[in-house]
């Protein structure tokens, strides 16, 4: 049920109940709505303050073809020169929310837009699926299990593991026969780079490789630094003052996972290009790629040349570029706060 008519609903039975509970107590019943005329003024004030925080012109559009779309030099961008751009381009990065469903919405319907391009050609890589879990993509691409079965291998019958933008991409994926790849790293072995450091990790190249990419080096520059920021402040106060100059040991440890990530997603995408896939399009969470994120430098680094663009969704409604998504990533989609 939308969540528009959920709430309905939900008012509409509140005010049942209340009528119930007060016996012969006369309510107010809004002619129009049929609903206690108390609920139906909240619901109308709560949809006006929505609309009210849309800017002045814009409205939440109907189709997700609609959205406002930009370059990330400020310039507009129609939907079909965003998918003809992406069509070009050997990978695509797409950096998401999780769980905003316009934003899923909209990489979903990119990626259909993009497979009637490239029909032949296309691939979909996904930061939710993790290397280990690619036997059970195999197993449903050759028809060994159905679409239901996968869900059930990977423990993904629900919505909140495996949201409706997930799903339309693999089953359109699949559907075109085209390659579905588990671009992550397994978790058992990024929790190792954390709390064992890089050399376990070196101890295990020659048995478990094939599931993750150890990297030569942690990323620097303004990735780091915005890594840093943000665990820094979900840190708060420690009585452990870091020396001037030295990064802070428990934040260094996440940023070693952090780049085991990164790495891994890059060669996914690398191996799944040099088997002859264009565009590998990668859904990924937007730090990820945002602003030459880790994945992105990553992946540049593996293959130079390569054409690689870089998308991310905003949940904002604008009607131009916002100057804190300039050079963001090369195409920034408006998706307006999510409702959930």
């Amino acid at each position: 049920m939308p969540k528009s008519l959920f709430t309905l609903a939900c008012l509409f039975s509140a005010s049942v109940l209340a009528g119930c509970a007060g016996g012969n107590r006369s309510v107010a019943i809004d002619p129009d709505s049929g609903m206690d005329a108390q609920a139906a003024a909240e619901l109308e004030r709560t949809e006006a303050e929505r609309l009210a925080a849309i800017p002045e012109g814009l409205r939440a559009p109907e189709q997700v073809r609609d959205l406002k779309v930009f370059s990330g030099t400020g310039l507009e961008m129609t939907w079909s020169g965003l998918v003809a751009r992406a069509a070009a381009s050997d990978a695509v990065l797409i950096g998401e929310l999780h769980g905003h469903p316009m934003g899923l919405d909209a990489a979903a319907t990119l990626f259909d837009d993009l497979l009637e391009l490239r029909p032949t050609t296309a691939a979909l890589a996904m930061e939710f699926f993790e290397t280990d879990e690619q036997i059970h993509i195999d197993d449903m691409m050759t028809g060994v299990i159905d679409h239901d079965g996968f869900m059930e291998a990977t423990g993904r019958e629900s919505l909140q593991r495996y949201p409706e933008g997930h799903r339309r991409m693999v089953v359109a994926a699949l559907e075109r026969d085209r390659p579905i790849v588990a671009a992550n790293a397994p978790r058992r072995y990024v929790r190792l780079a954390r709390t064992d450091g890089f050399e376990r990790l070196e101890d295990l190249r020659d048995s478990q490789q094939r599931y993750f990419t150890l990297p030569e080096s942690l990323s620097t520059g303004g990735y780091k630094e915005r890594f840093f920021e943000i665990m820094g402040g979900m840190r708060g106060h420690s009585e452990e003052e870091t020396p001037e100059g030295e990064d802070d040991p428990m934040i260094l440890s996440f940023f070693r996972s952090q780049n085991v990530w990164d790495a891994t997603m890059a060669d996914s995408v690398a191996r799944t290009m040099d088997a002859g896939n264009y565009p590998v399009v990668l859904v990924v969470g937007q730090f990820h790629s945002d602003f030459e994120g880790g994945t992105t430098s990553r992946l540049r680094e593996r293959r130079p040349g390569a054409r690689v663009m870089t998308i991310s969704v905003q949940p904002v409604w604008s009607l131009e570029l916002r100057e804190e998504d300039r050079e963001r990533a090369d195409a920034v989609i408006y998706i307006g706060p999510s409702e959930e």
